[in-house]
């Protein structure tokens, strides 16, 4: 976390005010943006008071009972199955990294392939998906670049050419290193690559990467949809990282029918540091609710070492408060690290 913002918002600040659906944006289009997007915070960063205490409690990572069996996370690497025309197809990688395969395109979304990143030990299960095995990347979809969601050496090894769907403000860190087909999107715009329509969607979180950029982009999810009308390969909603509040209900209403909620559950405690920014289990159950989709993949846990809570109890607590609230066992599709799940069914 960072320093105190200036404005004192919270999860009930009124959401910014945004018009009807437009069409989607060009491809590659260059923009300018806000200095800041700090007014899009939905509750205040933490200051130093906030840094001091995280400090004096050393609730940083998990404690040694919290360790225990942590080289029995679930981690299953299998080949990517074959995706039928009309159907879509999501494997996790770990961490908040999926490989999306829609419309005949297949997106990366917050691909991290990286054993280690900044300031975190490194990772605690493997990728999933070993990157050779991976068919040609059609595009890249990112949340926001905190360095668990935008991995500079993962970046590295696409080419240039690679379509990259990405927040406001974020796009000059892109075209840096040498991409030439950024597509940057402010929230409720989209845009459309092959039949594929990528919208871009409001979260409850924040953005940082260096000592003097904070908030300098955007943060959001993804809904990711082939509008080609071949079957029904599904609407998947990807949601990057975000605290619990009102906008899930309001991404709902504006994209029903999502087939597919991509959920983050880990990374939460203690709840004081990360419950304006991080879901909780039973809240990434009641956002799954807010959305109205059919069917949940939890996400963002057993990789990195991120915060305090013990590494098996985020699957634990969420097939627990999935059952207490009455939902149907076969809409949690809580795939290992390297797991597949084929959506919808075949043309014809």
């Amino acid at each position: 976390m960072t320093d105190q913002t200036e404005r004192p918002l919270t999860r009930d600040t009124p959401p910014v005010s945004c018009g009807a659906v437009v069409a989607p944006r060009p491809l590659g289009e260059v923009r300018t943006w806000p200095r800041s997007f700090a007014d899009r915070l939905t509750a205040p960063l933490p200051g130093v008071k906030g840094m001091s205490r995280l400090a004096r409690e050393h609730s940083i990572r998990p404690n040694a009972e919290g360790l225990r069996h942590i080289h029995r996370l679930p981690y299953a690497p299998e080949p990517l199955p074959p995706v039928p025309a009309g159907t879509s197809c999501v494997t996790w990688a770990g961490h908040a990294s999926w490989i999306i395969r829609t419309g005949g395109l297949t997106v990366l979304a917050d691909p991290v392939w990286s054993r280690r990143i900044l300031g975190t030990p490194a990772r605690i299960t493997p990728v999933g998906v070993r990157w050779e095995d991976l068919p040609p990347v059609d595009a890249v979809v990112i949340s926001h670049n905190h360095y668990d969601h935008l991995d500079a050496p993962t970046l590295r090894r696409l080419p240039r050419h690679t379509p990259l769907f990405v927040p406001a403000g974020l796009g000059q860190w892109c075209r840096r290193r040498g991409f030439g087909n950024v597509t940057e999107l402010d929230w409720w715009e989209s845009a459309q690559l092959d039949g594929v329509r990528f919208d871009f969607v409001p979260s409850h979180h924040w953005s940082k990467r260096t000592l003097t950029d904070t908030c300098r982009s955007l943060w959001g999810g993804w809904v990711i949809q082939d509008t080609g009308g071949t079957g029904h390969g599904g609407r998947i909603y990807f949601a990057g990282d975000s605290g619990y509040g009102h906008w899930f209900a309001e991404i709902g209403r504006r994209h029903p029918g999502i087939d597919l909620a991509l959920l983050p559950i880990g990374a939460y405690e203690p709840r004081w540091w990360l419950g304006d920014v991080h879901t909780d289990p039973e809240e990434a159950v009641q956002a799954y609710e807010d959305l109205g989709a059919h069917a949940m993949a939890p996400m963002h846990w057993a990789t990195f070492l991120l915060s305090a809570e013990p590494v098996h109890e985020p699957l634990t607590r969420l097939r627990t408060a999935w059952q207490r609230a009455g939902h149907s066992r076969d809409r949690l599709w809580d795939l290992p690290i390297g797991g597949s799940r084929v959506l919808g069914s075949p043309a014809g």
